[in-house]
């Protein structure tokens, strides 16, 4: 009974093995995201320093600010929004970093359905 016990802490804290979160290196830079919509691949690039975005997806570009929370956490407000929908502001937290790509959990801020999305930095 002891032997199973003491496999099974053993197991329990072998698998908590926090992700590498280096939030820092991402804080600016050029970026790509991709993601799949309706079966089709569709590619964002966007520009970040500190206070401001610059996205380019579809052939279209929009600047957003950015107020960071912390070093893995921010808020994008669309500066110049073309509807009520783009006037709400997008929470996006980094997860987990690799290398040159980062894994982002983001959504709507007040609204709990949140989407998962890696980019790559450039």
């Amino acid at each position: 009974m002891k032997k199973i016990l003491l496999f099974s802490l053993a197991l329990s804290l072998a698998s908590c093995k926090e992700a590498e979160r280096d939030c820092k290196d991402f804080k600016t830079g050029k970026f790509k995201f991709e993601s799949e919509i309706d079966g089709k691949l569709h590619t964002t690039y966007f520009e970040r320093n500190d206070s401001i975005e610059i996205e380019t997806y579809n052939g279209k570009t929009d600047t957003a600010s950015i107020r960071w929370v912390n070093d893995c956490e921010y808020v994008l407000q669309k500066l110049h929004p073309k509807n009520m929908a783009e006037e709400k502001a997008i929470n996006i937290k980094i997860l987990s970093t690799k290398g040159n790509t980062y894994l982002f959990e983001y959504g709507m801020v007040g609204n709990d359905k949140k989407q998962r999305g890696t980019a790559t930095k450039l």
